[in-house]
């Protein structure tokens, strides 16, 4: 994914609630954009859904972010264990939130 990321990540390593048909599941992000979040999969059943809600915290926020996403790539790392992710693109946001994102990525990005 690295190569096709043109905007600056900063790592985050959270907890988040996934919705796909209004069921949260419990998912893990590796690191976040002003336009996406890359994430694990953890405890979930197998689906095609394309279209998720996300609800989470920033580090050092009390604020709870919801959006609603996109996923727009999926993978699986190979090692010790098999891991699934997904690139999903934030498609419904608030102002307000994608500011919090943005500020925290100036705060904690990196360039790709």
């Amino acid at each position: 994914m690295s190569d096709k990321r043109k905007n600056k990540r900063a790592p985050l390593d959270i907890y988040l609630n996934k919705y796909m048909g209004g069921v949260p599941y419990m998912s893990r992000a590796a690191d976040i954009s002003p336009e996406g979040l890359s994430l694990s999969r953890l405890l979930e059943p197998q689906h095609e859904a394309k279209r998720i809600g996300l609800q989470f915290q920033l580090p050092g926020s009390e604020e709870i972010i919801y959006a609603e996403g996109e996923v727009v790539r999926e993978w699986a790392e190979l090692g010790t264990a098999r891991r699934e992710r997904s690139g999903v693109r934030f498609t419904l946001l608030t102002d307000r939130h994608r500011k919090m994102i943005d500020a925290y990525v100036d705060r904690h990005g990196r360039e790709n």
